[in-house]
């Protein structure tokens, strides 16, 4: 293995492969590998709670049987609850890289109304509300998502080229954005759409939509990626430790920026994926998206301080508030309380994800106390 590669493996894998390898020499040998490995057996129970969010997906499919005659049907499981999932999913996925490699992305919502706009506007004729230059659907398409990828590069160059603030810099562009998608069809809608352009959002395979299939195989590529891939584990080095990340020969910059024209792109992917299932393009499609797409990420482990999270714990996470969010609705709770459940999860999570790394540092903490006593000497970091 490379040094790059190294250096690259995720804090939550090195974490415990410290623990393990970090054993000194000398006759109390086997009692700190002793000691390492119940490190890590502390660590790893430490890090259970990644999984109690499956449990917890099948306590609210109970609660939701009682609640709701209507919640166990085939039509809202699979026609709301997964394919809500699906459009929710795609957008989390490009949020959840930005915020393992360190940096925040609110304009991914603006990203999901403003790049179909585009496309779509560019191919309906003029008595539609269009341009009427007669684009082939499949290049409206193209121009989508080279769309989310313009967007993704001027992210880049002045979060990662002139070293700004993301949160602001993006907050920015969100509200820029949201404003010419306002202004490209002076605030109406786009509708009669070619069949083309709606069938990622409309079309099903083998009894599910093919944006549930979409969804599914993007998460599962994108744990793997992460996980096994050098660059994927570059990601979570430069989110954990960019100076760090940069002494290893890491091109920090390039791949900062990569990893916002790849969110872009996603993001652009999503909003196809939205405008197929309303069968439109709404000037309002994707508003208030950020606060859904913050909460499954952080709910689902993502660390907003970067370098840490788990693909696969955020694909259960955004079936959850899926879940929760259709549960609401079914029980025709007024929309200020969805969104206030949506804040509520943001801040309990983040309490849990701090208590929870306040007690892995103690672990830590511990294990090396007891090795100096034991030895005289600190374990290697």
């Amino acid at each position: 293995m490379s040094d790059d590669s190294k250096a690259a493996v995720p804090r939550e894998h090195t974490e415990h492969e410290g623990a393990q390898t970090g054993s000194p020499s000398g006759g109390d040998l086997g009692g700190s590998r002793g000691a390492g490995a119940r490190l890590a057996g502390k660590l790893r129970a430490i890090q259970f709670q990644d999984w109690i969010l499956l449990p917890l997906v099948v306590l609210l499919f109970i609660v939701g049987a009682v609640a709701s005659p209507s919640f166990l049907t085939q039509s809202n499981i699979i026609n709301n609850i997964f394919h809500n999932s699906a459009v929710l999913g795609v957008v989390v996925v490009a949020e959840s890289l930005i915020l393992i490699s360190g940096e925040f992305d609110l304009s991914v919502e603006s990203t999901v109304a403003l790049a179909p706009m585009l496309g779509v506007w560019m191919i309906l004729p003029a008595s539609a509300g269009g341009l009427g230059l007669g684009f082939s659907p499949y290049l409206a398409i193209l121009i989508m998502l080279v769309v989310g990828a313009v967007i993704g590069t001027i992210n880049g160059f002045f979060v990662i080229k002139l070293r700004l603030n993301s949160f602001i810099v993006t907050f920015a562009l969100l509200l820029l954005l949201r404003g010419i998608t306002l202004g490209i069809t002076s605030g109406q809608s786009l509708s009669g759409l070619p069949k083309e352009i709606i069938y990622l959002g409309s079309a099903t395979w083998l009894g599910l939509p093919v944006a549930v299939w979409v969804f599914v195989l993007l998460f599962i590529v994108a744990d793997v990626f992460l996980k096994m891939h050098p660059k994927g584990r570059a990601i979570y080095a430069l989110g954990g430790n960019p100076e760090a990340a940069r002494a290893t020969g890491i091109n920090v910059n390039r791949l900062g920026w990569s990893v916002y024209v790849v969110a872009g792109v996603l993001a652009a992917m999503g909003g196809l994926m939205l405008t197929g299932r309303i069968a439109s393009v709404t000037v309002d499609q994707g508003r208030n998206l950020i606060l859904s797409v913050l909460a499954v990420a952080v709910l689902g482990g993502v660390s907003l301080d970067g370098g840490r999270g788990r693909m696969l714990n955020v694909l259960v996470a955004t079936i959850l508030l899926a879940t929760i969010t259709n549960l609401l609705q079914l029980l025709q709770m007024p929309a200020f309380w969805v969104d206030a459940t949506y804040g509520g999860i943001i801040v309990v999570t983040l309490a849990l994800q701090g208590a929870a790394r306040a007690r892995r540092q103690v672990v830590k903490v511990d294990y090396q106390r007891k090795c100096i006593a034991r030895t005289g000497e600190a374990p290697p970091s």
